[in-house]
C-alpha cells in the first residue's frame, strides 16, 4: 500500500519512513464472539453505489479517510474532484463518492474578538454546529465524524453569548470558568449531532467514531511523551488507567446518548465504539518514523530523552483500518438489514 496510494500522508506512511518492525500491521482486533470480515473494496463500491460519504473532523478523520482511500485504491483509481475546502474523490465505476472535510471541533469557530477575549485566540461557540459542514450534509448519505484531540488547544469557550471557559487560556483568574475542556467536548458532540438528527434535509446514517486513543508516555505531544520502541500491543492486564482518555469518552458517549433523544428527523446515528480496544494499540502509532529524512533520530539519546515523534495518528496499513471493517459491517447493516455480532 505504501507505494500504490498517492493520497497517503508521509507522516502515516511508517514503513515508506523507515520503520524497521512490520508485526503492527498484521495484529487485528477480534470482538468478543464474532468476527469482523476483511474489508472487500469490490463489495464496498458495489453496496455505496451512488452515494457518498463523507468523513468529517480533525486529522484523526483524515488519517481514517485515507485509509478508506488507500484501500479501495487498490481496486480503482478515482477522480479528484476536490476543492480547497473539501477533498473530494469520485469513483466512476459505482458513482461512490468520498469526501473529507476539516473540522477541528465540529462547532462554529473564529479568532475574532468577544468581550474581553482578544482578536488572535480561537473562540468556540459551543451550541453552534460548523457552518461548512451543515451547508453540505444534504448532500450526504453516511457521515463519519472525529473530533476530540483539539480540545487540548489553546481556545475560548463561549456558550449562550457568554465566556464560560478555556483551554491554556485564562487572563484573569478572578473570573469563574463554568467548564473545562473535557465538558466543552461533551457539549460540542451534543451540539453537531443534535444538528445532524434535527436537520430537515438529512436523512443519512451518521457514525461517531468514539475518542482514538493516544499513548504518549512520560509527557505529552509537545512536552517529550514517548511511544518509541513500542513494537507489540499490549497483553491483557497490561493496560494502564488513563484518566484524561476515561472522561474524554465518557463525555462523548453522553453528548451522544443526549442527542439520539433529540432525533426526529428519520436519519440514523450509530455510536462505533473503539476506544478501550485501541488503548492496546500502542504499537500502531508512527512514533519516530514521521518523515523519509535519513538522519533522523529514531532513538533516545545518551540522556535518555526520546526524540520527536507522534503517538497519536496510526500508521497505515495498521490498526486504523480496522475502523473501516467496522464501518463497512454498519452500513451493511442499515442499508440491508445485516447484523453486526
Amino acid at each position: 500500500m505504501n507505494n500504490s496510494c498517492p493520497i497517503l500522508t508521509q507522516t502515516q506512511n511508517c514503513q515508506g519512513n523507515g520503520r524497521p518492525d512490520k508485526d503492527y500491521e498484521n495484529w487485528r482486533w477480534k470482538p468478543f464472539q464474532c468476527d469482523i470480515p476483511r474489508f472487500d473494496p469490490r463489495k464496498f463500491l458495489e453496496r455505496m453505489k451512488g452515494k457518498t460519504l463523507a468523513f468529517i473532523g480533525d486529522s484523526v478523520a483524515r488519517n481514517q479517510m485515507e485509509s478508506m482511500m488507500c484501500i479501495l485504491w487498490q481496486v480503482e483509481e478515482p477522480k479528484n474532484q476536490g476543492t480547497r475546502n473539501m477533498q473530494r474523490y469520485y469513483f466512476e465505476s459505482t458513482s461512490l463518492t468520498i469526501v473529507r472535510i476539516w473540522s477541528s471541533w465540529l462547532v462554529k469557530h473564529n479568532s475574532e474578538p468577544f468581550d474581553f477575549a482578544p482578536a488572535g485566540v480561537e473562540k468556540l461557540y459551543l451550541e453552534s454546529p460548523d457552518e461548512m459542514l451543515m451547508e453540505f450534509l444534504p448532500t450526504f448519505d453516511v457521515v463519519v465524524l472525529s473530533s476530540g484531540h483539539w480540545f487540548m488547544k489553546q481556545s475560548v469557550y463561549i456558550l449562550n453569548n457568554e465566556i464560560v471557559g478555556g483551554q491554556l487560556w485564562r487572563p484573569d483568574k478572578s473570573r469563574h470558568m463554568k467548564i473545562n475542556s473535557v465538558e466543552a467536548f461533551g457539549i460540542s458532540v451534543e451540539t453537531i449531532l443534535t444538528a445532524l438528527v434535527t436537520h430537515p434535509n438529512y436523512t443519512g446514517l451518521t457514525i461517531l467514531r468514539s475518542y482514538s486513543p493516544d499513548h504518549y508516555e512520560g509527557g505529552g505531544w509537545n512536552t517529550g511523551g514517548s511511544c518509541t520502541g513500542k513494537v507489540k500491543p499490549l497483553a491483557v492486564g497490561e493496560l494502564v488507567e488513563n484518566k484524561y482518555l476515561a472522561s474524554m469518552y465518557e463525555q462523548q458517549v453522553k453528548g451522544f446518548n443526549r442527542a439520539v433523544k433529540k432525533a426526529k428527523n428519520g436519519s440514523k446515528i450509530r455510536l462505533m465504539d473503539i476506544t478501550e480496544a485501541f488503548q492496546y494499540r500502542h504499537d500502531g502509532h508512527p512514533g519516530p518514523y514521521r518523515s523519509t529524512d535519513p538522519n533522523k533520530i529514531t532513538k533516545r539519546g545518551l540522556d535518555g530523552r526520546p526524540p520527536p515523534q507522534d503517538c497519536l495518528h496510526w500508521c497505515m496499513p495498521g490498526p486504523v483500518d480496522t475502523w473501516n471493517e467496522i464501518v463497512f459491517e454498519i452500513i451493511k447493516r442499515e442499508y440491508e438489514g445485516d447484523r453486526i455480532s
